[in-house]
């Protein structure tokens, strides 16, 4: 599945079927290569993150969750993801021979597992085990 086909998506709580937010953005951990979370607009209060592992299922038509509790604030490692700076729609992607790749367009993930199968730049698609590291310049890929 591709975060273009994700954003958007409704989050649903199985207890009182009702709508919690809908996707916003998608939150990846460049060094495992995963979606950690997924960050939601439309929501009530100021909670706005649903990590990976508070997710129920993530369908074609929604993605469900136990309730509506399954929402929360982003803290630590995951704030920091979370944060604009990492945000990886749009970001520059360099080697770390220092060529640059592309920008990216879209990120291609598993919505089994999280695993990010590949990154989809303005150049070329890169398999997602490449990654290193993203910082507020850019994504960062082995040769």
């Amino acid at each position: 599945m591709r975060f273009s086909e994700a954003k958007n998506r409704k989050v649903m709580s199985t207890v009182g079927a009702v709508t919690i937010g809908k996707v916003r953005d998608i939150v990846v951990d460049p060094r495992n290569a995963h979606v950690v979370a997924v960050l939601l607009k439309k929501t009530e209060g100021n909670a706005d993150t649903l990590t990976w592992n508070n997710m129920k299922s993530f369908g074609k038509d929604a993605i469900t969750v136990e309730s509506p509790t399954a929402i929360t604030v982003a803290e630590g490692e995951l704030a920091v993801l979370s944060d604009k700076h990492h945000k990886l729609i749009g970001k520059r992607v360099l080697t770390d021979g220092g060529d640059e790749l592309g920008k990216v367009k879209d990120i291609e993930f598993d919505p089994e597992n999280g695993a990010v199968r590949a990154v989809i730049t303005s150049g070329e698609e890169i398999a997602g085990g490449r990654m290193i590291g993203l910082g507020s310049y850019a994504l960062i890929v082995r040769v």
